[in-house]
């Protein structure tokens, strides 16, 4: 490692944890939103009376190769176009694993028309050997990037590229 590198990151490791928000690639999150969606759980429960869903117990979500499981996803129609999902939310221990990259949080929005993915509490970012966390995750699948946001922190491991 030249001198510069390892004076910039110790003093990136100096300063501590990151406050605001980072941005992070996701090339392994980049994703086709047009792909159906396959939804398995322990029960399900239907409100015809306000267009939702109600799965619970050991669930588990796919999308092409990404896989989101969740202690209870709650399935949002689509206005005037029934059988369309326009949303996900995810509760209870929330994963959400795409090639090599994996996230968890306490909870997670997927907005399928706008491609985004939105994990707040206690989010756990890994990518490859690394590892960041934060409050909140913002997931664009359609350009393959993200933000972090709320108190970012990271473990930087000196070597790895």
């Amino acid at each position: 490692m030249t001198r510069i590198g390892l004076f910039a990151v110790l003093a990136v490791l100096a300063a501590g944890p990151v406050l605001g928000q980072a941005s992070v690639g996701f090339g392994g999150l980049n994703h086709d939103t047009s792909l159906p969606v396959e939804v398995a759980s322990d029960q399900l429960q239907i409100d015809q009376a306000d267009g939702t869903a109600a799965f619970t117990g050991n669930v588990l979500i796919t999308q092409g190769e990404m896989r989101l499981s969740a202690g209870a996803v709650k399935v949002l129609y689509a206005a005037g176009n029934a059988g369309t999902i326009s949303e996900l939310r995810a509760s209870g221990g929330v994963t959400l694993v795409n090639g090599a990259e994996a996230a968890e949080s306490n909870e997670a929005v997927y907005s399928i028309d706008k491609g985004t993915v939105v994990m707040t509490g206690d989010v756990i970012l890994t990518q490859g050997g690394s590892a960041l966390t934060s409050n909140k995750l913002v997931i664009d699948l359609n350009k393959g990037t993200g933000t972090m946001e709320g108190r970012v922190r990271t473990v930087f491991q000196p070597g790895a590229n």
